[in-house]
C-alpha cells in the first residue's frame, strides 16, 4: 500500500486519513496503465516555467529537456513521506544520469517557511540533493500538473508526455522499471533490469506500516483535529492551556500559554508542553526556532519517562534536544515491540513555534 501525504488545504480528520489511503490504493491500482496526460496541447514541462527559482541548477525548459526522459518529483521538505522516497530518487538520478534522465525535484511548501528559498536550499545540501530543484513557491507548478499530493512522481518520455503517475511512497521496483522503459524507448535498446539497492537511514528509513495507527495531525487551528485539552483551541490569541488528564488514543493537547494560529502554535513563556497518545515505531514533530531564529530547547518523555533507547535521531537518551531550524524533527524510534504510549515534549524556552506531528 502506498503511503501518501495529505493534499494541499484538506482538513484531516480519521475519515479523511482513511479517505486518502483508500483513494492511493486506487491510483496505485490504475497508474499501471500508460497516461499520455498533457496540459492543453503542449507539453506538462511547460508548467516549469512558474517556478520562483532554481537550485542546482539554471532553469529549464522543455526545449532543453526535449529528447530526455524526466521524474518530476513534487515534494517538501519537512514531509516525511517526501523524505522516505528521496533515497530512491537520488539513486535514480545517479543510476541512469549518463543513459538520458533527467530528475527535477519541484519544491511546493505546505508551510509558509518551506517557501523561503534559503530554508530550502539548506535542506537541499543537508539532505544530499544534487539534481536540479525548481521552487514552486507559488504552487504554479503544482497547478499546472493538477497536483494534489506529497510525493507525487511524474515519468515523462522523451517526447514530453506524462506516461506513468504515482502518489505516495511505495512501488519503487515498479517506478525503477517504468524508467528503464522509458529510456530503452527513447535508446532503442535494452535497459539492465536490476533495480537500485536502497536502504533508507534515520528520517529516510522506510515506516513500519503495520504499526502506524496514529494519522498525521496538524497543530495549527486551520487543520487542527482530536484536540483534547480542556476549553478548547482559542484562535489567535493568547491562551493558559491544561494539560489533558487522560487523553484517548491520538488526541492530543498543550499545557501553559501559547497562542493558535492558523498553521502552527507558538509557545509565549518557559515550560510549555505538547502531549500526544500515539501508536506507531516513530514519532516525528515539524518545529521551528523563535521568529527571530533563536534556538530552543526541549526535552521528551514516553509515558513520563526518558525514552532511553527509544529516543529519535533529534534527541539524547534523556530526551534532550535542541530547535535550531525550521524541519522535521525524529523525537522517537521505538526499537522493541510497538505499544500505545503517551508522549511528551517541554520547552525549557519560548517562543518555538509547532506545526505538525507525523509517524511511521
Amino acid at each position: 500500500m502506498a503511503v501518501v501525504s495529505y493534499r494541499r488545504g484538506m482538513k484531516l480528520s480519521l475519515f479523511a486519513a482513511v479517505a486518502a489511503v483508500l483513494c492511493c490504493v486506487v491510483a496505485s491500482q490504475s497508474i499501471a496503465q500508460e497516461n499520455e496526460h498533457s496540459i492543453v496541447g503542449s507539453s506538462p514541462l511547460y508548467g516549469l516555467t512558474g517556478a520562483t527559482g532554481w537550485i542546482n541548477s539554471k532553469p529549464l525548459t522543455p526545449k532543453q529537456l526535449k529528447g530526455k526522459v524526466v521524474l518530476v518529483d513534487f515534494w517538501t521538505y519537512s514531509c516525511i513521506n517526501c523524505l522516505r522516497a528521496l533515497p530512491y530518487i537520488r539513486a535514480w538520478a545517479d543510476k541512469y544520469k549518463d543513459s538520458g534522465l533527467v530528475v527535477i525535484g519541484v519544491h511546493s511548501p505546505e508551510f509558509g517557511f518551506e517557501g523561503e528559498q534559503e530554508n530550502v536550499q539548506k535542506a537541499v545540501q543537508k539532505l544530499g540533493i544534487t539534481y536540479p530543484v525548481a521552487l514552486d513557491s507559488d504552487h504554479a507548478i503544482w497547478n499546472a500538473f493538477h497536483n494534489e499530493f506529497w510525493p507525487a512522481h511524474y515519468f515523462i518520455d522523451a517526447k514530453g508526455k506524462v506516461r506513468y503517475e504515482h502518489f505516495g511512497e511505495g512501488q519503487y521496483d515498479q517506478s525503477e522499471k517504468w524508467i528503464q522503459e522509458l529510456l530503452q524507448e527513447r535508446a532503442g535498446a535494452t535497459m539492465p533490469g536490476n533495480t537500485a539497492d536502497v536502504q533508507g537511514k534515520g528520517v529516510e528509513a522506510a515506516p513500519d506500516m503495520r504499526e502506524v495507527k496514529s494519522p498525521e495531525t496538524y497543530i495549527g487551528y486551520a487543520r487542527a483535529a482530536h484536540f483534547a485539552s480542556p476549553d478548547g483551541i482559542k484562535k489567535d490569541v493568547e491562551h493558559a492551556y491544561t494539560e489533558p488528564s487522560h487523553p484517548a488514543l491520538n488526541e492530543w493537547g498543550m499545557a501553559g500559554k501559547w497562542t493558535e494560529h492558523d498553521q502552527n502554535a507558538v509557545l509565549k513563556a518557559a515550560g510549555g508542553k505538547i502531549i500526544f497518545h500515539f501508536h506507531a515505531r516513530d514519532l516525528h514533530l515539524v518545529l521551528g526556532p523563535t521568529y527571530n531564529g533563536k534556538p530552543v530547547r526541549f526535552r521528551v518523555t514516553i509515558d513520563g519517562h526518558a525514552p532511553g533507547e527509544n529516543h529519535g535521531v533529534d534527541t539524547d537518551d534523556q530526551g534532550n534536544g535542541t530547535v535550531t531550524e525550521y524541519r522535521l524533527y525524529q523525537l522517537v524510534r521505538q526499537k522493541g515491540s510497538v505499544e500505545d504510549h503517551v508522549f511528551a515534549i517541554e520547552f525549557e524556552d519560548p517562543g518555538v513555534q509547532v506545526f505538525s506531528f507525523t509517524f511511521g
